[in-house]
């Protein structure tokens, strides 16, 4: 009988614990679920952990199952917003990127450092369809563990340019605000100064830097500006 009962209390926690864990992934968003950082990783990790000490064990109160899941929720949220508001907080919370190839030759000691080895890195460029390491200019192991890989120009896939159509180069933007903070080293790199970037912006209507989310300057040196308060109402709703 008391087997059949912790039986049934199994299938309860199953029944009630599945849709409560939808519920919390959906709230900490998509980049937990996809890119997993070191952090994110963490939090997936003990997230996993309590749900499956509740599960396998009938006698752990339910209820603290449910408060630790929402806590380790609230946590995950709190390190996000500031790692968000505080670039120095999120280095340290995450791993740099990598240069593991550079001019076809493997860099053993960045590899040893993050703990890659040879076999990895080989199955990563098979991957990318890369079966010829002297292809390859530059390969990066990115913080969430992918890898980034530039192949020589001759190696690359056919452009415009390969077959004598040519288009004028798309603009690119420097950014000079970020979430409400100027980046005087980047400002500094396009001979532009902050004086400057004032009077642009108060020509664009946009006075107050705290109210920029991001602010990039292209070659011509006119600004591409998002607020932190803005809406849009023709954004196309994606569906799967």
């Amino acid at each position: 009988m008391e087997i059949t009962m912790d039986a049934l209390k199994v299938i309860f926690r199953v029944l009630t614990i599945l849709p409560f864990m939808l519920a919390i992934g959906i709230y900490m968003g998509k980049r937990s679920m996809g890119e997993l950082p070191v952090f994110d990783f963490l939090v997936v990790l003990v997230f996993g952990s309590v749900v499956g000490a509740d599960i396998a064990d009938p006698k752990i109160e339910h209820i603290h199952t449910v408060v630790a899941m929402i806590a380790i929720a609230l946590l995950q949220k709190v390190i996000v917003k500031i790692k968000l508001k505080n670039q120095k907080v999120g280095k340290l919370l995450s791993i740099e990127p990598t240069v593991v190839i550079y001019q076809g030759n493997f860099l053993r000691k960045n590899m040893e450092r993050i703990q890659y080895s040879l076999d990895n890195i080989l199955q990563m460029l098979r991957e990318k369809d890369v079966f010829y390491t002297k292809d390859v200019e530059l390969a990066i192991v990115e913080a969430n563990g992918r890898l980034s890989v530039k192949l020589y120009a001759g190696k690359e896939g056919v452009v415009r340019e390969d077959i004598g159509v040519y288009k004028k180069s798309d603009p690119f933007e420097i950014p000079v605000i970020l979430d409400g903070r100027v980046q005087y080293e980047l400002l500094k790199h396009i001979r532009r100064t902050e004086a400057w970037l004032m009077a642009e912006l108060e020509k664009a209507g946009e006075p107050k830097i705290e109210g920029i989310f991001y602010c990039g300057v292209d070659q011509e040196g006119s600004l591409v500006i998002s607020r932190k308060e803005q809406t849009l109402a023709d954004v196309p709703p994606i569906i799967h």
